[in-house]
């Protein structure tokens, strides 16, 4: 098995949906995350609060700068994250479009390297 990250790309300065679609949004999101449970294949998910909140810290000449914002501007930003597991990049591809549908957002799938 390998480790998928679902990156959810969220546009810079959107509209969030109305209060009701946002529910819609929101149910569609819980029942792929039960969907990820049951399948065995969850990891972790979770969502980012907006850029605005980071602050980034940048090597320096030995020293470490540390400045309010992201570190990029940009249309869109990583707004959260899902990590799955799952046995081939076809998998996690088909995992992603479900991500799609449930956010109305675009998602990004990577392998994710790391020691297990």
């Amino acid at each position: 098995m390998t480790y998928y990250l679902l990156s959810v790309v969220q546009p810079t300065g959107g509209q969030p949906p109305a209060p009701e679609a946002l529910a819609g949004i929101v149910a569609d999101v819980e029942a792929f995350n039960q969907e990820l449970r049951d399948a065995g294949a969850w990891v972790f998910a979770g969502g980012l609060a907006g850029p605005e909140t980071a602050t980034t810290l940048r090597p320096e000449d030995g020293d470490v700068l540390m400045t309010d914002g992201p570190y990029a501007e940009g249309k869109e930003y990583l707004g959260g994250l899902c990590l799955i597991e799952a046995p081939d990049l076809d998998a996690a591809l088909e995992w992603g479009r479900r991500a799609a549908l449930a956010t109305t957002l675009p998602i990004e799938v990577r392998p994710f390297t790391a020691d297990h």
